[in-house]
């Protein structure tokens, strides 16, 4: 999908990518090798420069032509409602465009819609990219109260019953966890390195700062390192929880071996009894009318006994 966008008196008007014009926003999600050339053609944007994005492996990482800069960072994305990934997210400044790349649609770009106009602007370039990284990293501390809420819910139903469907949702929650863990850091020196760059005055053409933006680049900062002390937080009490449940449910598997094991003891004691006596020997109370009633009640007393001694050492309950 290819869309090209403007802003204009707090407005935000679609163009054609035959009309485009000097301070558009040029959107591509998933787009095909027409339209990857066809942005290169009219932006003189390098095709290398828009394929990395398309890549759901690559790292976020900054790089820099004569007459364009690729910034690529890594955006939270929600599978299902137990599992999150991170999706790389390309961003191209030009002199005159911003591009941004996409392998699927994502929360971060669809903020930047007709009802959103008023608060950027396509000509801001420097500007739009701080705000879509602003976004990304609120968007990874909205993910994580959510995760934070999924986490209390299964530790209460774990609580009261161990099931294994429970156990999967935490280990996907914290695979989650280390994806965000990784991106965010990743996300922080790209920030980190844009901090620089905008002092560069060979770059001052194509990343321009105004004043009332260096506010906005330290709250992306802070942002940001808020965002991975909460998740590396977050992913430490997962990590322990965890481990908690797993040593719970040995001793609980312990506990149940421990009580099927004097069971076993039990129902031994009157099996081996009457084992011997259907024996086809001569044994006592052979030829006795009350032999069985004895055997029985003799049994009987040897595993009372058995499970008297049993409980006093606490083996049976």
């Amino acid at each position: 999908m290819l869309a090209v966008f403007k802003s204009e008196n707090n407005l935000l008007q679609e163009l054609e990518i035959d009309n485009i014009q000097s301070g558009s926003w040029i959107n591509m999600v998933k787009p095909s090798e027409d339209e990857l050339n066809k942005v290169s053609e009219v932006t003189n944007v390098p095709v290398d420069f828009l394929n990395p994005a398309l890549d759901e492996n690559e790292h976020s990482r900054i790089e820099i032509e004569d007459n364009c800069i690729l910034f690529i960072i890594n955006v939270p994305l929600m599978l299902d409602k137990n599992s999150f990934d991170t999706l790389p997210l390309g961003i191209v400044i030009t002199e005159s465009y911003i591009i941004t790349v996409c392998l699927k649609d994502n929360n971060i770009i669809s903020n930047f819609n007709k009802s959103q106009a008023k608060n950027f602007s396509t000509d801001r370039k420097v500007r739009f990219l701080l705000q879509i990284l602003l976004k990304s990293a609120e968007l990874y501390l909205r993910y994580m109260r959510y995760i934070n809420q999924l986490t209390d819910n299964i530790e209460l139903g774990l609580r009261k019953s161990m099931k294994n469907k429970a156990l999967f949702q935490l280990f996907d929650l914290e695979r989650s966890l280390i994806y965000f863990i990784t991106a965010l850091k990743d996300n922080g020196m790209v920030t980190a390195k844009i901090e620089r760059l905008v002092s560069n005055q060979n770059l001052s053409s194509m990343l321009k700062l105004h004043e009332e933006d260096e506010e906005l680049l330290e709250d992306v900062i802070i942002e940001n390192r808020q965002a991975i002390e909460m998740v590396e937080m977050h992913s430490n009490i997962l990590s322990s929880m965890m481990d908690a449940f797993a040593s719970i449910i040995s001793n609980n598997l312990n506990m149940v071996m421990k009580v099927l094991t004097s069971f076993t003891i039990l129902i031994a004691i009157p099996t081996m009894i009457a084992s011997f006596w259907g024996m086809n020997v001569d044994v006592p109370f052979r030829a006795h009318l009350g032999g069985f009633v004895y055997v029985v009640t003799f049994s009987f007393l040897a595993t009372s006994i058995t499970a008297l001694l049993l409980v006093r050492k606490k083996m049976l309950f």
